[in-house]
């Protein structure tokens, strides 16, 4: 196996690619005979009828069958991981509230055994909702192979570098790139440079899509052209193995003679990907106002309401500040959506202390949140002149449903108990008097 990382460019593109020469059928998708005696297969992301421009499946040619690769199921216990739903009675998931960055381990710790779950929403058995995760990886996955039935993974990496060896290719990913495995793809993960540490989405409904832009035109934001999906690589190692699989909340480890890394070519729109976020072309105001925050969204996962995400991913990353006359930094807001943000490096404008890089903040549905005293201050009073923020680059998961608290995220993670008083300093301006303050 070729273990360099080879990439295709274009997001939901029909891509085909071989590790082999002549791998691949050509004219259909199941011959008789498959060349090298290869196993031909499908994996389908969706219901085999849903429409044509949301269809996706992938035919894989492998060395051996996908039912070789699992056998007897034994349950195993990850306490650290969660599922919605699951609403801890003895956690209050109702307040702003922010964490300083979850301290690396002295123990070895797998991308199995290194996540933590930060918030749970939705339901994984209805398929809806998410769950915000922080994985700290320090070791890398030996004969060792995972995979989720209960949703798509979306990697945030903020310290390290991993590499996710699937059964459709090799991705590298680092700090300011994402990558995106689907539901149902089987993986092993190794540490390129650690010790690693980030966060990840798993999204239990709809896969994410690119957002329509509307008025905005067929340019900017994130453009197809930049997502890469690798080029098929195989493993053909007998060895003693095992597979452990996330299904309905709940963890089975099976045992294995082989790799299940077997997928000599493959054709087709159901792979994952990764996305280098430098390459994101931010749009927003050139006048005056602040446009809403969704002028950031990277991807977004449909909830079947028109307009209504299942989960957004929004980026805040470096971006000129003109508009005149205008409060330029987040407003004072309350809505709908539940936004748990994250901190890649740098700061962020609306809280310049206390949001560090490696931190989390979660804002729930109808909770009010926006910038601090400081904040506030230095953007109502400063020169508007053309701005650089510079050297900045954040998050957010942002979903329809309330985000639940994990007892870990409430008890155990690195809370910053007086997160919510950075607000009470803000005074009373007003005094019956017309003019502005």
């Amino acid at each position: 196996m070729d273990r360099t990382a080879h990439y295709m460019p274009g997001f939901g593109n029909d891509f085909e690619t071989e590790a082999l020469p002549g791998a691949l059928p050509q004219g259909q998708n199941s011959p008789q005979k498959c060349a090298y005696g290869l196993y031909a297969e499908q994996l389908s992301g969706t219901a085999f009828t849903a429409p044509r421009g949301q269809n996706e499946r992938t035919w894989c040619y492998r060395i051996r069958p996908s039912v070789k690769h699992t056998g007897r199921f034994e349950k195993i216990a990850l306490p650290l991981w969660k599922s919605a739903p699951n609403v801890d009675p003895d956690v209050i998931s109702l307040g702003q509230y922010r964490w300083d960055p979850v301290p690396h381990s002295t123990e070895p710790l797998t991308w199995i055994t290194g996540m933590r779950t930060v918030t749970t929403a939705g339901d994984v058995n209805t398929q809806t909702g998410m769950a915000a995760h922080v994985y700290l990886v320090t070791a890398s996955m030996v004969d060792e192979y995972f995979y989720s039935a209960d949703g798509e993974i979306l990697v945030v990496p903020q310290e390290g570098r991993l590499r996710f060896v699937t059964e459709l290719g090799v991705i590298d990913v680092e700090p300011k790139e994402i990558c995106v495995l689907p539901r149902g793809l089987v993986y092993r993960v190794e540490v390129l440079e650690g010790p690693c540490r980030g966060f990840v989405c798993e999204n239990y409904g709809q896969k994410f899509d690119l957002p329509n832009r509307g008025p905005i035109g067929a340019n900017c934001m994130a453009n197809p052209r930049d997502f890469k999906t690798p080029v098929a690589a195989f493993e053909d190692r007998d060895t003693p193995s095992t597979v452990t699989i996330k299904w309905c909340g709940s963890f089975h480890r099976s045992s294995i003679d082989h790799s299940p890394l077997d997928v000599v070519a493959w054709h087709g729109n159901y792979a994952p990907w990764k996305y280098d976020l430098r390459t994101y072309s931010p749009v927003g105001a050139i006048l005056f106002d602040h446009p809403d925050p969704s002028i950031f969204t990277v991807l977004t996962a449909p909830s079947g309401v028109e307009g209504t995400a299942n989960i957004d991913f929004v980026l805040f990353r470096e971006r000129w500040m003109v508009a005149e006359h205008s409060f330029r930094p987040p407003w004072y807001h309350k809505n709908v959506m539940s936004e748990l943000m994250g901190n890649i490096y740098g700061i962020y404008d609306a809280k310049p202390k206390g949001f560090v890089p490696g931190g989390m903040s979660l804002h729930n549905c109808m909770l009010p949140h926006g910038p601090d005293r400081n904040a506030f201050e230095g953007a109502s009073n400063s020169e508007l002149k053309a701005e650089k923020l510079d050297e900045t680059m954040s998050f957010m998961f942002e979903t329809r449903f309330p985000q639940q608290l994990t007892a870990w995220a409430a008890k155990e993670a690195p809370l910053q108990d007086d997160y919510v008083d950075c607000w009470t300093s803000l005074d009373k301006k007003f005094d019956g008097t017309p003019g502005v303050k």
